[in-house]
């Protein structure tokens, strides 16, 4: 199920594993991270359809894919016919080989200029909006949707037809309606309805935080693939251990806590690079709060990294804090 049988238009995945376009999470550096340790492919966090907003720091550090594998997918935002097909000109001349339109946020930010999910509460515009963007491009365009706007307004189904026959060429669906944001469980009888309606691969998303659960999602959906978010943050091993599992039915063990920090100095300095010391530094506080999850005495950690303002500081602070760990497990073992 995971290996290279999924294809969007010309492309052949490597496997049928995605990461989910995070806004603030997913950037370059993380994707590539990902792609490395498993992902078949990692869109990236959404860019608006204004272009007022195109030569902004923010949305060209969003746009930038040097250095990434092939396909590189691009994920858009907006509510407006016209300028979502121009943002996906614009992004194709810019390296694009997919677009991705998103209709699956549920932020207020991006649902109150009716973007994102609150489209899902207009077919008519669901359907103008894709195929605007199917016809503006010669790329594959793929679609992101939660099951529907509320419990009472679950259209997922009739969104995903309406996709389908604009000529979306894939469809990945969130198990959540935009109401439910993250509460509550994700409804994979859902995703197992809009998969057996439609012919275009279904991508299933939501919740998915460990090859056990990743089985699960695809016994009850019938799905394609998966789409992993929340579950990757300071965990980007899920996706060589979904893959081993899914191919062995025997899990990995947990990476070593050398491995753990070996991929978080790397990730933070990728950071460093990629953003500039000032917001490099700011935007590490997330991932190491992630990465650190769950080890002792992270959360004093956690607390006094964020004191730090200085890349050196905080890859200093990194390197001690697992030395620490290490050596309270050497004279344990001992």
């Amino acid at each position: 199920m995971t290996k290279a049988d999924l294809k969007i238009g010309p492309y052949s995945l490597p496997n049928s594993l995605f990461l989910a376009p995070m806004a603030g999470v997913t950037d370059r550096p993380f994707r590539q991270l990902c792609r490395r340790l498993g992902a078949g492919m990692a869109v990236s966090e959404m860019i608006t359809a204004n272009k007022a907003l195109w030569a902004s720091k923010k949305s060209l550090l969003r746009a930038n894919h040097e250095g990434e594998p092939e396909p590189r997918s691009v994920q858009i935002a907006g509510a407006d016919p016209v300028m979502m097909a121009e943002a996906a000109r614009h992004n194709v001349d810019e390296g694009a080989h997919i677009i991705d339109i998103n209709m699956g946020c549920p932020a207020k930010k991006v649902c109150n200029v009716m973007a994102g999910s609150a489209l899902l509460q207009n077919e008519k515009l669901v359907a103008d909006i894709v195929e605007s963007v199917v016809n503006a491009v010669d790329v594959p365009v793929t679609l992101k949707i939660r099951t529907g706007w509320d419990r009472d307004n679950r259209n997922g189904v009739t969104i995903a037809r309406i996709a389908e026959d604009a000529g979306i060429q894939a469809l990945a669906v969130h198990g959540r309606t935009r109401a439910d944001a993250y509460q509550g469980d994700a409804e994979y009888d859902t995703i197992a309805e809009i998969k057996s309606r439609i012919r275009i691969p279904v991508i299933a998303n939501g919740d998915i935080n460990s090859p056990e659960k990743a089985l699960e999602v695809l016994n009850k959906t019938g799905a394609d693939g998966l789409m992993i978010g929340r579950g990757a943050q300071g965990n980007p091993w899920i996706f060589r251990e979904i893959l081993h599992y899914l191919d062995t039915g025997e899990l990995l063990a947990q990476p070593e806590v050398t491995e753990i920090k070996q991929v978080l100095i790397e990730h933070l300095q990728n950071l460093y690079d990629f953003y500039g010391d000032y917001s490099g530094v700011r935007m590490a506080r997330k991932h190491i709060a992630w990465y650190s999850k769950g080890l002792r005495n992270g959360n004093v950690f956690r607390q006094e990294m964020n004191l730090l303002e200085m890349p050196q500081q905080q890859l200093q602070f990194t390197r001690e804090f697992f030395e620490q760990i290490q050596e309270q497990q050497g004279s344990r073992a001992a």
